[in-house]
């Protein structure tokens, strides 16, 4: 098994890149170690010391690592839990998969929510899917566009420019009606 990594503009996470398929549909987001009891792999790779976080897409693996460690020490570490895993023939997730996707959203502008999470999901999600990370619709009130930033777009020192200045800009080219675009922690 020969597993690519490419980085991301989030120095903190790397894309670990299996080769084979990871989930067959969404994302899957474990932020934190006690997240990660439903994911047989995941729950490898946080038993390496120094992992912040593991972020699932359908071919790749992103994780983050915390500032006490450097990449050179921890990623043959990851490289051996990902290929461990792949061999063992465990799942990569246990029972039913909640698919990581846009929260629901019934109210009086459902129409401009459907447009928001339709650019999201054919202009956004794609983009950054590709470093390795999973942007989500949150919430839309008074104007203001509610995301949720996973994987190695969660803290990444260049979140606030990709929402300001790209999908803030994109949304407000296209529905008149947003006025801006905020980040949440979930």
């Amino acid at each position: 098994m020969f597993i690519q990594t490419e980085s991301t503009p989030n120095p903190a996470t790397l894309k670990f890149l299996p080769g084979q398929e990871v989930l067959a549909t969404g994302t899957a987001d474990f932020p934190t170690p006690d997240t990660a009891g439903q994911s047989p792999l995941a729950s490898r790779i946080f038993a390496v010391d120094g992992i912040a976080g593991v972020f699932f897409g359908t071919d790749f693996v992103t994780v983050t690592k915390d500032d006490t460690v450097a990449w050179e020490h921890v990623k043959p570490a990851i490289l051996g839990a990902i290929m461990e895993h792949y061999q063992s023939g465990d799942p990569v997730m246990k029972g039913a998969q909640e698919s990581a996707g846009h929260a629901a959203h019934d109210g009086p502008d459902t129409e401009i929510v459907d447009q928001i999470k339709q650019l999201l999901d054919t202009r956004v999600r794609p983009a950054v899917a590709q470093d390795g990370g999973d942007i989500t619709f949150h919430g839309f009130e008074r104007g203001v566009v509610y995301l949720h930033m996973q994987g190695a777009c969660a803290g990444c020192p260049s979140s606030t420019l990709t929402l300001k200045m790209g999908i803030e800009n994109l949304l407000r080219h296209y529905i008149p009606e947003v006025t801006e675009v905020r980040p949440v922690a979930v």
